[in-house]
């Protein structure tokens, strides 16, 4: 093999350099913990799991009331797409859901994200946001999901505001968290340089802080979604939680798992979108 071996232009052969070991990234050599891809690991669990799903609802282990199967599901995923369900179509019901979690989160990320660095960069700020936020933070939408609906009613407005609560919280938290772990040495740096203090919190502040904030966006669309359910349950007539509420009431097992798997869906394909600006947007995370 080595003497029909096509050689390379720097010299060795061609196959000898094709397989030889590449230099390993920061952490491969000592096996840092984590190190690695899981993509083949969470495809091969997400098909052992439909898999589970089909041998036990087709062997009939467990009744369809309690456990459809996906046959089932899926027939019932196009009837709602077509025809409809509670009065409205599966378009119909997840632009509403839509709008409401992205407009609160819109109107979150507006606001929590610029107070949160007030609250890393200013004892004022962070001793007037930081005691209000940190109190209700803890509670669950369901109990002041009451006083929301006293203070402005059961319209659209009061969902949005509920969801924007839930939001609010761990954006503005994260933000925090994220400016306060800057390096004192990074800032010192700047200013020796002859930077300004608004120089020094956009440039070196706010883009240090940039991990923790997409970390903060990540968790509040999560809470959000979660909080929709709760807003939903209040005078609505369209929304993908208002749908699966309504057919928990009858019983339709088949229309609630629907829902949550597309509620599922949209909510893995926004953390997905998040995790690929943040490898786009702050490149360095992880590497300073």
């Amino acid at each position: 093999m080595s003497d029909i071996a096509i050689k390379a232009p720097h010299g060795g052969s061609f196959i000898t350099r094709t397989f030889a070991k590449r230099s390993v990234r920061p952490g491969e050599q000592f096996g840092a913990p984590g190190q690695g891809r899981a993509g083949a690991i969470a495809t091969g669990t997400v098909i052992v799991t439909l898999a589970l799903w089909v041998l036990v609802t087709n062997m009939g282990w467990v009744k369809p009331l309690f456990l459809p199967s996906p046959q089932a599901v899926f027939a019932k995923f196009m009837q709602v797409a077509t025809e409809g369900f509670a009065g409205a179509t599966l378009f119909e019901h997840t632009w509403t859901s839509l709008y409401r979690v992205f407009g609160a989160f819109s109107l979150a990320c507006l606001t929590a994200i610029p107070i949160g660095v007030m609250m890393g960069v200013s004892r004022v700020a962070r001793g007037i946001f930081d005691p209000l936020i940190e109190f209700y933070r803890p509670l669950p939408p369901l109990a002041y999901l009451p006083m929301v609906i006293i203070w402005f009613g059961i319209g659209e407005f009061s969902k949005l505001y509920l969801i924007f609560l839930a939001i609010f919280a761990p954006m503005a938290i994260a933000a925090r968290s994220g400016v306060r772990s800057v390096s004192t040495e990074q800032i010192h740096a700047a200013y020796s340089m002859g930077a300004t203090r608004s120089q020094v919190i956009w440039h070196v502040i706010l883009k240090s802080a940039l991990p923790e904030i997409f970390t903060g966006m990540r968790i509040g669309i999560g809470v959000g979604w979660t909080t929709l359910v709760a807003g939903e349950m209040v005078a609505s007539n369209r929304g993908l939680g208002f749908m699966v509420l309504n057919a928990a009431e009858f019983l339709a097992s088949d229309v609630v798992i629907m829902g949550i798997i597309v509620i599922g869906l949209f909510a893995f394909s926004f953390d997905a979108l998040m995790r690929h600006l943040e490898k786009v947007l702050v490149p360095w995370k992880g590497k300073v």
